[in-house]
């Protein structure tokens, strides 16, 4: 069902659209930096160290955050400090973002796919690399339990933590294996296996922990689809940046999954904050502070992506589009930090004054 894109382009745009050029380039993507445009390489060429000093910074940001976040949004608060929270939301940051890119890679080709007049050129798969960057990121967590415990490796597997993040690791590493294969579809039956375990050690909570672990299941696969799939759209465009008019139908056919993806995400969001954060300990708790952070980025992906969906419809160039989206796929990637580290701080129902 999920696979990538037929090597022959498909027919003309039909009639009253120019059909867009299959210029073929060596396949694999480059950093998504330049413009969608058929102009000259100067520009592009000029600013070529644009793109690896904003991701330097981005992931300097982000590292910031997962370090420094939790102890932050705790500050004040009263609650326990969590050994080694810094360490585990970048340990579970990078988790997030395996699912995201690997699922991202399943889904995204089936948009790719219907694009009349698409360029030869298909992007380089990172599913192995992220699957297994996922996997070490679980048994990196299998560690830190172990050693906060003070328990052994095995006594560690036979905790509920322990056990669940052994199934994570192992399904993304089964995950790896399938998207190494002739078959990369596969990979969906292991990476729904961890996204199920992940859902289940969220929510060791005594009160309605299986109806938590469902909103967590559908909150995590819609995020998954979003992030990772506009990263492999943008990278796709990138590749087709001398083809705008296909570039434009792929932003195009993303932009109306992802309003599907919003739906989902902002009802199940809503459901989970309002069964686990009391509304006396929405500013004094760590969880309550995290969460409003993560409204705020969230505002402002909702902010770019109208735009970038608004210059799509108006201007046949998707350039602008294009450039609104990267700054929404940027956003999202802070939003992937916060929720590791909503992942992370403590349950706020125990500061609550609530009986």
């Amino acid at each position: 069902m999920f696979s990538g894109p037929p090597a022959d382009p498909a027919a003309p745009t039909g009639p009253g659209l120019p059909a867009a050029a299959a210029v073929p380039v060596p396949t694999g993507d480059v950093p998504c930096a330049g413009e969608i445009s058929g102009g000259a390489s100067g520009p592009r060429a000029g600013r070529s160290w644009t793109a690896p000093l904003l991701l330097c910074a981005a992931g300097g940001l982000a590292l910031l955050v997962a370090l420094l976040g939790p102890g932050l949004v705790a500050r004040g608060t009263g609650e326990l400090r969590i050994p080694g929270a810094g360490l585990t939301t970048v340990l579970r940051t990078v988790l997030f973002a395996a699912l995201a890119l690997h699922l991202g890679e399943l889904i995204a080709p089936q948009l790719v796919r219907p694009v009349r007049g698409r360029p030869r050129t298909a992007v380089r798969s990172w599913a192995v690399y992220a699957s297994l960057a996922g996997a070490a990121a679980a048994a990196g967590q299998i560690v830190r339990l172990a050693a906060v415990s003070d328990l052994g490796i095995t006594e560690t597997y036979g905790t509920r933590e322990g056990g669940l993040l052994l199934l994570i690791a192992n399904g993304l590493v089964l995950a790896a294996f399938c998207a190494a294969s002739r078959r990369p579809a596969l990979a969906l039956a292991p990476l729904a296996l961890v996204i199920g375990a992940e859902a289940l050690r969220a929510h060791p909570e005594a009160y309605t922990p299986e109806f938590g672990a469902a909103l967590t299941v559908v909150h995590l696969t819609a995020a998954s689809l979003w992030t990772g799939g506009l990263l492999y759209v943008l990278r796709t465009m990138w590749l087709w940046r001398d083809s705008p008019v296909a570039a434009r139908a792929l932003l195009g056919r993303y932009a109306r999954l992802a309003i599907w993806l919003y739906v989902a995400l902002a009802a199940t969001g809503t459901a989970s904050t309002l069964r686990r954060l009391p509304l006396d300990v929405v500013f004094t708790s760590a969880y309550g502070r995290t969460l409003l952070v993560k409204l705020a980025l969230m505002a402002v992906v909702s902010v770019l992506a109208v735009a970038a969906r608004r210059r799509m419809l108006q201007d046949a160039d998707p350039s602008v589009a294009h450039r609104l989206a990267r700054r929404e796929q940027v956003v999202l990637g802070l939003v992937v930090v916060v929720s590791a580290i909503l992942t992370v701080v403590p349950d706020p129902h125990w500061i609550s004054l609530r009986p």
